[in-house]
Order: C-alpha cells, then sequence, then structure tokens
C-alpha cells in the first residue's frame, strides 16, 4: 500500500507553485504572445531542472527506456505543447481570477480520462464532487465583471485542461522511470517547438530583457518545479487522487489575481469558487487508496 501522506505533500507543492503562476502569466501577455511566452516559460523550466541535475543524489532511478517514446511524445504533445498555448490564449481572453478557477476542471477531466481510458476506479462521491466543479464552470459563462470573460476564452482554458489531464494520465504510466528524466525531455522539446513556431513560423519578436528574464524565472518555478514534484505526486497517488489534490492551484491563482492583477472578484466568481471548493473537498475525501504492482 503506497504511503499517501508524502504524496499529498507533493502534489500541494506542485500545485502551490503552478496556481501562483497564472496572474503573473496573464500580466506577461501584455508583452508576449501567448505562443512564444509558452516556450520561454518551458525553457526557464528546463534550464531550471538542468540545473538540479548536477546536484541530484540519488542515482538509483531507472532510466527511459526506447519503448517509452510514443508515450513521452503523446505528454510532450498535450502537455508541453498544446496545452499551455491554449491555456495562454484563453487567459488572455477571460480574468484573471475566471482564468484561474476554470483551471479546477483539470482535475474531473484527469478523472474521466483516468477512468475511461486507463481503468482507475471513481466512486460516487468523486462523481458528485465532479459534477460541483463542472457547475462553478457554469457560473463563470455570465461574462464575469465588465464582461471580460468570453465564451472562446473558457473553451480555450477548458481544452488546455482536457490537454493537461491526457498528459497527466500518460505521465502516471511512466512513474516507473525517472520523474527527472521524463519532465526533462518534456520542457525541452516543449520550449524548443513553441519558440521556433513563434519565432521563425509566426514571426513574433523576442521580448526586451526585464520580460525576458520574468519569463524564465516564473517557468523554472511554475513549469519546471511544480512539474517535477507533479510527477513525483503521481507516482506515489496514481492520476485520479494526485488530481483532486493539484485542484488546489486555481485557488492560489484566484488569492493573488487581486494584488497582482488589481482585480476584483465578480459574483459569479465567488459562486464558481464556492462550488469548486465544496466539489474539491468531496473529491479529497474519496477513498482512492489502492495497491499497485510494480517491475523492477
Amino acid at each position: 500500500m503506497r504511503s499517501t501522506r508524502r504524496g499529498v505533500a507533493l502534489g500541494l507543492g506542485a500545485a502551490a507553485t503552478f496556481g501562483a503562476s497564472t496572474p503573473f502569466a496573464k500580466r506577461l501577455l501584455d508583452d508576449v504572445d501567448a505562443e512564444l511566452l509558452a516556450g520561454l516559460l518551458y525553457l526557464g523550466a528546463f534550464a531550471a531542472l538542468l540545473l538540479t541535475t548536477a546536484v541530484r543524489t540519488s542515482a538509483a532511478e531507472a532510466r527511459l527506456r526506447r519503448s517509452d517514446a510514443p508515450r513521452l511524445a503523446c505528454l510532450v504533445l498535450t502537455g508541453g505543447v498544446l496545452a499551455p498555448v491554449a491555456m495562454l490564449l484563453g487567459l488572455d481572453r477571460v480574468s484573471g481570477a475566471s482564468g484561474s478557477l476554470l483551471l479546477n476542471l483539470e482535475g474531473p477531466f484527469t478523472l474521466l480520462v483516468a477512468v475511461l481510458a486507463f481503468g482507475e476506479h471513481l466512486g460516487r462521491r468523486a462523481l458528485v464532487g465532479a459534477a460541483a466543479i463542472f457547475a462553478g464552470a457554469a457560473a463563470l459563462t455570465s461574462g464575469g465583471p465588465d464582461g471580460e470573460d468570453t465564451v472562446l476564452g473558457l473553451l480555450l482554458i477548458g481544452a488546455a485542461c482536457v490537454l493537461w489531464a491526457i498528459d497527466n494520465n500518460v505521465t502516471q504510466s511512466l512513474t516507473e522511470r525517472d520523474p527527472h528524466a521524463i519532465v526533462l525531455v518534456k520542457t525541452g522539446i516543449a520550449a524548443a517547438v513553441n519558440i521556433v513556431v513563434a519565432v521563425v513560423v509566426a514571426g513574433q519578436p523576442i521580448p526586451q530583457a526585464p520580460v525576458l528574464a520574468s519569463a524564465l524565472l516564473l517557468g523554472g518555478v511554475a513549469y519546471g518545479l511544480s512539474t517535477l514534484l507533479d510527477a513525483h505526486a503521481l507516482r506515489e497517488l496514481g492520476a485520479a487522487q494526485e488530481a483532486a489534490v493539484f485542484a488546489t492551484a486555481p485557488f492560489i491563482g484566484l488569492v493573488l489575481a487581486v494584488p497582482v492583477l488589481g482585480h476584483r472578484p465578480s459574483p459569479a466568481e465567488l459562486v464558481a469558487a464556492v462550488a469548486m471548493a465544496l466539489g474539491l473537498a468531496v473529491l479529497l475525501r474519496e477513498n482512492h487508496a489502492h495497491m499497485h504492482t510494480h517491475a523492477e
């Protein structure tokens, strides 16, 4: 039986570092296009992970194999290339608070993918919790303060959550391998693809030094450290329970949207926050502990 205490701690650390990034990423969108910003965030993550490689103490992790290539390609495409671009494009079309709250959809979508594609167990209580989170997302369709939220923005962030749900489940299927190596491959390829597409294909200009440094630093923390912590949490908990823990991330972004963006949550956003918090509480109470068998 896997101990869940360490997994929950790792998941909460991943949620905190990622959730805090949403309002800061929205601010950076004033100076950088979404495609290029996604690449810079992952470039910062890749650089941070390279720095940690030199100080790693454990050499007992299983290496990646050639047979892992299809799954690696899937998680790079869904979670590294498509999802962050969709999220940033959506974030540019909704308020910072709504964008943060909509990231709660990643949890229910991860549960659904885990059940439908990977055969994980999902109890009745978890279904109720997922329904509450979807209901909270529906409350955001009212348009937000001053009509800032658009349907396209909501759909783009929802699509990003579906893509990250696929990424979460594929990553969980690779937890026999070294999480550090998985995240290093993911961030490196995602950074290269997004930057090449943005600069070479779309002709987007490289931002000025202060903006560039801010994007790289944000990526190092929110996409490097967070993704590594999350990969370890997936190993400890499984995709379904990890999704419930990681669902705390959007509330951190919601709180930070007030001082960072000067945003006042609308009544619809407050209703959505309450519904999603209740749904999260139900998901966290779902007893998902089960036996796992691992090959050496």
